[in-house]
């Protein structure tokens, strides 16, 4: 809304606005601490040997190697890394290791938003591209990239153009844009297509141009769909580096700390875990940070629509 549609609105509806906000922050809240009581509920109460049927273990062990406590995994953030003089705390150690991982991340998203955006507008402008290109880019999801990411790297690493060198962190790059162009790319194409017939009828009535079309009615009428789009590629972008860096052998990157820490989970098990908070943590971010495009589109944003 604009600020003088702000300022039309009753006192009353503000307020109760505002009260809406607080209670999906106390909901989201009330849900950790739901999450916590239930870990350390099931560590008391659980059997040693977890739940096992037949030969396969359904719920896990409350032993203190694979179940630590919550205040055990919080204090160990605060601890050096390792013994050696010097060391830095862990939880800097995951702060570094996600930035790189983020910087990653947010490089493969514009990437999937561009490539995302771009197959919408092809598929909404023909309708034969449509029926050709959609079936492609949902089978696209359908591969393993534990597979894929090496055969990435494999690529990349045979380019040569000048003085330009292929890095590793683009071939993870690559793949964070794999999963993130697909909720953008239908996301939009949903979009464009959402402007009502008899306001399409009236651009052509006024010899409307499909550009200008485009850029006045089918764009603003994509706000909605487009907006949680990109919040879930920007998730999916987070999964996809973790995950690349993993199979890549990017080192660094919060991928490879999960990993390495869990390597050393038999001797220090509460480690092991501050690298998964970590990168809990990152996709949380990178899916909050697409609300500061909420901002600059609020005046489009009357409500949302899932992709």
């Amino acid at each position: 809304m604009t600020d003088a549609a702000i300022a039309l609105t009753p006192p009353r509806r503000r307020v109760r606005d505002r009260g809406a906000r607080v209670r999906l922050w106390a909901y989201g809240m009330l849900g950790l601490v739901v999450l916590g009581a239930v870990w350390e509920l099931y560590k008391a109460l659980g059997p040693a040997d977890g739940l096992v049927i037949g030969e396969a273990r359904v719920l896990p062990r409350t032993s203190d190697l694979a179940m630590p406590h919550l205040w055990e995994m919080a204090s160990r953030l605060a601890e050096p890394v390792t013994r050696a003089e010097g060391a830095r705390p862990l939880w800097l150690e995951v702060v570094l290791a996600a930035g790189l991982t983020l910087g990653i991340a947010a490089a493969g998203w514009i990437v999937g938003v561009v490539v995302g955006i771009a197959l919408a507008l092809v598929m909404q402008r023909w309708r034969i591209a449509e029926s050709a290109m959609l079936p492609w880019i949902v089978l696209s999801q359908t591969v393993p990239l534990i597979a894929f990411a090496p055969l990435v790297r494999s690529w990349g690493s045979r380019i040569e153009i000048g003085a330009f060198e292929w890095q590793d962190w683009m071939s993870v790059a690559v793949i964070a844009s794999y999963l993130a162009f697909f909720p953008v790319a239908v996301g939009a194409l949903r979009g464009l297509q959402a402007p009502d017939r008899i306001h399409l009828e009236l651009m052509r009535t006024y010899s409307v141009g499909w550009r200008a079309t485009l850029m006045h009615l089918r764009f603003p009428a994509a706000v909605p769909y487009l907006l949680p789009a990109l919040r879930l590629a920007a998730a999916n972008a987070v999964v996809g580096a973790v995950v690349a860096e993993v199979s890549t052998g990017l080192q660094g990157g919060i991928g490879r700390l999960v990993i390495q820490y869990a390597g050393q989970a038999s001797g220090d098990p509460s480690k092991a875990w501050a690298p998964i908070f970590g990168a809990v943590a990152l996709g949380l971010i990178a899916a909050g940070s697409v609300a500061i495009l909420g901002l600059v589109f609020r005046n489009y944003r009357r409500s949302e629509e899932q992709a």
